[in-house]
């Protein structure tokens, strides 16, 4: 059973991927309930956006990463309902204005440092989701994606307190290494230990970073810079 839990990403571990789960459906749950509670019945308007689903990904999985910070889940959903809805209320062409959403959502969200990229799908639904989308206009960036992505964040910090891990994230400081320091493979498996995150990279992509640094360091002391 454990093979199948063997950690892709750089610092996962069986733990944290089944607490991960835990997480996601705490968050989803809270999420939608308080939807439900705050917005009472709406219609046919989504009470609980698909997006938030690849955002508890990114929030519960990977809280380090920079693509799951509480900027870039609630900016990025919000503004990139926002590009959908213009693209959808200017371009008469479906498969066009889809397009054009995604590519100005990234844009957007690139521009304001919150890239998300659930935020695509948050996009592209304000385009294809519907005459009811379409009714809501503008205010479907508020309601229901931008309370669904702040509620869905908050549930991220709350729960992450419990996990151990820092969400918002802030990084460790450590001491540095001395400059003569070759680092071993083993080093990194303990380096990811210590820190007790998961990383959306790999080990292997990690790995060939810092060899690349020591290759420059190496470099750089031979040149007497």
């Amino acid at each position: 059973m454990r093979r199948f839990f063997v950690p892709i990403l750089a610092g996962g571990t069986l733990p944290d991927r089944l607490f991960a789960c835990l997480g996601a459906v705490f968050g989803i749950a809270l999420t939608g309930a308080i939807s439900v509670w705050f917005l009472g019945d709406m219609g046919s308007l989504p009470l609980l956006v698909a997006p938030m689903g690849a955002a508890a990904v990114l929030v519960f999985v990977v809280p380090a990463s920079p693509l799951a910070q509480p900027w870039s889940v609630v900016g990025g959903n919000i503004v990139s309902a926002l590009v959908g809805v213009t693209a959808a209320r200017f371009i008469p062409v479906p498969h066009l204005a889809a397009g054009v959403a995604v590519g100005g959502a990234i844009l957007a969200m690139s521009l304001l440092r919150c890239l998300h990229p659930p935020g695509g799908a948050a996009a592209l639904t304000a385009v294809v989701g519907g005459p009811v989308v379409v009714t809501a206009g503008y205010g479907f960036a508020l309601v229901p994606v931008g309370l669904n992505a702040v509620l869905l964040m908050l549930a991220g910090v709350a729960f992450h307190r419990l996990s151990g891990h820092s969400y918002p994230h802030r990084p460790v400081p450590v001491a540095p290494a001395a400059a003569d320091t070759v680092p071993h493979p083993e080093d990194l498996d303990r380096a990811l230990e210590d820190l007790g995150e998961t990383f959306d990279v790999t080990r292997e992509d990690l790995d060939l970073l810092f060899r690349r640094m020591e290759h420059h360091a190496k470099e750089r002391r031979t040149r007497g810079g």
